[in-house]
């Protein structure tokens, strides 16, 4: 189709040759092996000029509405690619998204009142593919998916505790001590294996306490009630920490920082406004001084169950 219109409308075979790197030949079979198979004379061939009969020029006008179509068509996805505009929907555990995700999505949805957004707060797995979700941030070690991970910034992981509690139950000098204490854990499946730091390296000691929730503020909450001894991402914390609503403990045993992550379907033809949100994100996380923000190339990960930090 494409080289029919180029042939009527420089009127040679030999110029649509030169702009195609081949000979005329070529040119010329290529436009008999349409002719034989729409049955039907296009052009009128003499020694000195090329032109359409009757049918040509109605299949040449058809054809050029078609090609104008098309590169209406690709001008306006090339567009959409540069421009975010749309549904963007985000998905995040509930009190990091409370806290810091709702604000960053507001300064987000100012800068590009073009988009729509859809963000879900909730602490379960999530397929991706499956709910449509263009972007998910989740805490943890990852596995178990075929989806894109962006490292988007990495949190100490810290043990509190209200001085009340510490006063009435005395403060643990060493991770052992905490099985004389009451530890309030996520109930989540292993989130009572706390894993500490060490001379020795890494340990886990497995923990019991009377008080269980799903959500980092609720078991926040607990910690400043005097229920017992938290283990949570310091994000959560740091302020209680500056104004001595809670009290560290265990610091020389901290483990190696929990990672953040920006889960997306697919690295390849990345949407405008997924590009846009993962540096955004990254570049506000940069803003947060109890996040460290690495950098690092996407990468993926087999299947997503990460585990929920809020």
């Amino acid at each position: 189709m494409r080289l029919f219109v180029r042939v009527v409308e420089t009127g040679s075979f030999s110029a649509v040759a030169r702009e195609l790197g081949t000979i005329q030949p070529t040119i010329s079979k290529q436009l008999i092996a349409l002719e034989d198979n729409l049955g039907v004379r296009l052009l009128n061939r003499t020694t000195r000029q090329l032109s359409t009969t009757e049918p040509g020029r109605k299949y040449y006008d058809r054809c050029r509405h078609i090609l104008d179509e098309i590169t209406d068509l690709e001008g306006s996805l090339t567009e959409l690619q540069n421009s975010p505009t749309g549904l963007l929907r985000v998905n995040a555990p509930v009190a990091f998204g409370q806290l810091y995700m709702l604000p960053l999505v507001f300064r987000f949805r100012r800068l590009y009142p073009g988009l729509w957004i859809d963000l879900t707060l909730n602490d379960r797995y999530v397929d991706l593919v499956q709910e449509g979700i263009d972007v998910a941030i989740r805490f943890g070690e990852l596995a178990d998916s075929q989806v894109v991970a962006r490292s988007v910034g990495s949190v100490m992981r810290v043990c509190v505790a209200s001085p009340a509690y510490l006063r009435a139950r005395g403060t643990p000098k060493s991770p052992d001590d905490l099985t004389s204490h009451n530890c309030i854990t996520y109930n989540y499946l292993f989130t009572n294996e706390w894993q500490f730091g060490g001379p020795n390296g890494l340990s886990t000691l497995r923990v019991a306490g009377d008080f269980r929730a799903n959500s980092a503020l609720t078991i926040r909450s607990a910690a400043l009630e005097g229920i017992g001894i938290a283990n949570m991402p310091s994000v959560f914390v740091q302020q209680d920490l500056v104004n001595g609503s809670l009290v560290r403990v265990l610091a020389d045993y901290a483990p190696r920082p929990v990672e953040i992550h920006a889960l997306y379907p697919s690295a390849r033809f990345l949407a405008s406004k997924v590009r846009l949100f993962l540096d955004f994100v990254r570049d506000e996380f940069l803003q947060i001084p109890s996040l460290q923000v690495p950098v690092d190339k996407p990468k993926r990960v087999p299947r997503i169950r990460a585990k929920l930090a809020g």
